[in-house]
């Protein structure tokens, strides 16, 4: 079990048993529930001492003289980290199994916001769930998750931490997963949405000093979209600031978090730091003398919350004017607003989450029911890209196999990254392929360090299956990356040129009905096996259901729907410096002019769709108003399948540099075999505004916009065109 506990959590025990075992009371204002937040955080303030407030900035913080204790953070990108290759559940203590999901680029590439939403939801409870155990005692309902990030360069090290390059498609997911996280209960979060990194964080090579340059058009249009989308749509009150800096001014003390983020977005929550990020302001951007005054600034800008040592620099900058207890206190009253709808200044029965994991019922722990298992594979069925199927190579027919190669390093492992926690179990793929095949069909495996005995064993065999891709932790130390194409937290890319596809040369050459799977975290250029491998898949790390997902889309127990959420790129020679964060340069699928080797949107079935017409609810609409787009799918193929429809969007009068191509909607849709479905998406006119910025305002142009759909960036065979009758600004 998990009984080491850290001596220093004995307080925090003992404050957690007198404020859940005591009767419903209101000892203090501030636990009663029939004031007002702001009465309710007031009255806190006011009975905290200067040091006290100074400890609140802290994590997990506590003050057993008013019976108080707040919750910690914890990592939950694609499942609750509370273990993993990080030693998320704590220095000393055995690991908390968790529900494990694929990294959150395959998580994206599902196109699937129900299912995001779901898996969120779940998250948010084991969330509870261990933090209230009596037994557990472990972890937090601050998370840090989603990453909101735009992956705009596939040589960022953490391209693997992001939905996509797409600001809607980014954002949508982004909404969706801040819903599930946080619950229904309109007064109260089952748990903390902390979306990281605000802004631009998209470079790992020299993050703590390098500054992202691009202009108030591109911050509005695109690099802050899922961000704001995240806060206004989805409720999230919790970001983590970037280490880097924008323009020149580093992301925690920048003007942008108070004059945007918090009066424009509502944000009244939570800004935190990133760990260690008030010694880099002074180290790495050199942009104060010491830590003192670098605390000031940060808490004058909006930080309410250090991931670092910072305690005697803020209480000196106190000491020494720099900042004052009004500062703080306006600081502080964001955060305490987070705590107050996580129930942790409630008195006991008012908080509707409160009693998860304390009353079990004799109920499995949430990583151990089938609907946790089945959820986990559901997401792994829907994340798998189909990039290439010549000749219908696949699904295979195991009925007419009597051997397979499966070939590749790690094919016995799940391999984790360092945001993962540790799955109850996880099925490998040779598991996944064991049990779908059974008995009678023999697995041939090699990990390929010998090429030229694993080709031996594809020549022998019916169908060679190769996995090559990337090791999510470089299978080296911290800021080691051994092989040039792979990358991590803190180490880019060197090149997107697969090493591996030489490997997948000499098994082709020895068995030409081979199949490569392609288990990455990034985008590679692998023209060579587009051109003469039969059958190519995608799929990401890290989920305890990879062997069975792969299984499930290699047998055609499962037809693969997944889409690309990245442009991917024929080579290096397509990449742009990746400092440059102009995409009007020719970044991503909405501003490049190249023929990329797979575009934004993109992926394979076992079936076949025929979009036959595309409606719009009127021809025209105002500046404010809206029209729905109807698209008429059918599937004329003989499996049911799943169907992402995108809708994308041209200006045909702008006035203003615009992109080429823009999401404006999309839908996972089921469709059986010969079925036809109908999909409605909204298009509203203020979505296709441009930031003014002399004016300071979003505007809508007069001008004719065309309409398009279809299931790929690079395949929209429908298309219509809707007016705008106006132009109009509106504010921010």
């Amino acid at each position: 079990m998990f009984l080491r506990r850290p001596a220093h959590l004995v307080v925090f025990l003992l404050v957690l048993f007198f404020v859940h075992s005591t009767q419903a009371q209101v000892d203090y204002p501030f636990r009663n529930p029939k004031l007002s937040a702001d009465q309710r955080i007031a009255d806190l303030l006011s009975r905290l001492t200067l040091q006290e407030k100074i400890d609140l900035m802290s994590d997990h913080p506590a003050f057993p003289r008013l019976r108080l204790v707040f919750s910690g953070q914890v990592e939950g990108l694609h499942g609750l980290a509370l273990g993993g290759p990080a030693g998320w559940g704590g220095r000393g203590l055995l690991p908390v199994p968790t529900t494990t999901f694929p990294q959150e680029k395959g998580l994206g590439a599902t196109w699937d916001p129900a299912l995001i939403k779901q898996i969120a939801s779940l998250e948010g409870y084991e969330a509870r769930y261990d933090y209230q155990n009596p037994i557990i005692d472990r972890g937090g309902v601050v998370v840090r998750a989603p990453n909101a990030d735009l992956s705009r360069d596939p040589r960022w090290g953490r391209t693997e931490e992001s939905y996509g390059e797409d600001p809607y498609l980014v954002g949508t997911l982004t909404v969706a997963f801040v819903q599930g996280l946080q619950g229904t209960d309109p007064n109260h979060w089952q748990a903390a949405s902390l979306m990281k990194h605000f802004l631009a964080n998209e470079n790992e090579d020299g993050r703590a000093h390098t500054s992202s340059d691009f202009d108030e058009r591109l911050f509005r249009e695109y690099y802050s979209v899922p961000f704001r989308m995240g806060f206004e749509q989805g409720g999230s009150r919790a970001v983590m600031a970037a280490y880097n800096s924008w323009n020149g001014i580093p992301m925690m003390i920048n003007p942008v978090l108070r004059s945007v983020m918090i009066k424009e977005w509502g944000n009244d929550g939570l800004i935190c730091t990133d760990g260690g990020a008030l010694g880099l302001l002074i180290s790495a951007h050199k942009s104060f003398p010491n830590k003192e005054q670098g605390a000031a600034a940060a808490v004058k800008a909006g930080i309410n919350h250090f991931l670092d040592t910072y305690k005697d620099d803020l209480a000196k900058a106190l000491q020494d004017g720099y900042v004052t207890e009004a500062d703080m206190d306006a600081a502080l009253k964001n955060l305490l607003t987070v705590y107050l709808r996580l129930g942790e200044m409630d008195p006991p029965g008012v908080d509707p989450y409160a009693q998860i994991g304390r009353a079990t019922d004799g109920q499995p722990a949430p990583w151990e029911r089938a609907s946790s298992r089945a959820l986990a594979r559901k997401a792994t069925d829907e994340s798998i890209v189909l990039l290439k199927n010549d000749k219908h190579t696949l699904p295979l027919d195991k009925a007419h196999l009597k051997s397979i190669a499966l070939i590749g390093p790690w094919t016995d492992q799940v391999l984790l990254d360092w945001y993962s926690g540790t799955p109850p179990y996880s099925v490998t793929i040779l598991d996944g392929l064991r049990e779908a095949v059974g008995d009678h069909v023999q697995i041939y495996s090699a990990d390929g360090s010998d090429p030229a005995a694993a080709a031996e064993l594809a020549r022998k065999a019916d169908v060679a299956i190769v996995v090559v891709g990337n090791h999510p932790e470089c299978n080296a130390g911290w800021d080691k990356c051994p092989t040039p194409s792979n990358g991590k937290e803190d180490v880019d890319r060197k090149t997107i040129e697969l090493e591996q596809e030489s490997l997948v040369k000499q098994i082709f050459a020895a068995n030409p009905h081979t199949i490569e799977v392609l288990r990455s975290s990034f985008p590679y250029a692998v023209v060579w096996s587009e051109q003469h491998v039969p059958a190519i898949v995608h799929m990401v790390h890290n989920s305890q259901e990879e062997g069975h997902g792969l299984a499930d889309v290699l047998f055609g127990a499962y037809s693969p729907a997944g889409r690309l959420t990245q442009t991917w790129p024929t080579g290096d020679a397509q990449l742009l410096p990746i400092m440059d964060y102009n995409l009007l340069d020719g970044r991503t699928y909405m501003y490049s002019k190249q023929k990329p080797l797979y575009p934004f949107g993109f992926g394979l079935s076992y079936t076949t769709f025929a979009y036959e017409s595309l409606q719009t609810s009127a021809p025209s609409m105002a500046a404010d108003g809206d029209v729905q787009v109807t698209v008429r799918v059918r599937n004329t193929g003989v499996r049911d399948s799943d169907e992402v429809v995108q809708m994308y969007v041209q200006h045909l009068g702008s006035a203003v540099t615009r992109p080429q191509l823009e999401l404006e909607g999309f839908q996972r849709v089921h469709i059986a075999a010969g079925e036809t479905t109908v999909v409605s998406m909204p298009l509203k006119a203020r979505s296709l505004a441009y930031w003014d910025t002399p004016h300071h305002a979003w505007r809508v142009e007069k001008e004719p916009v065309r309409v398009l759909a279809g299931g790929s960036s690079d395949n929209l065979p429908l298309q219509a065109v809707v007016t705008i009758t106006e132009s109009k600004s509106f504010a921010p």
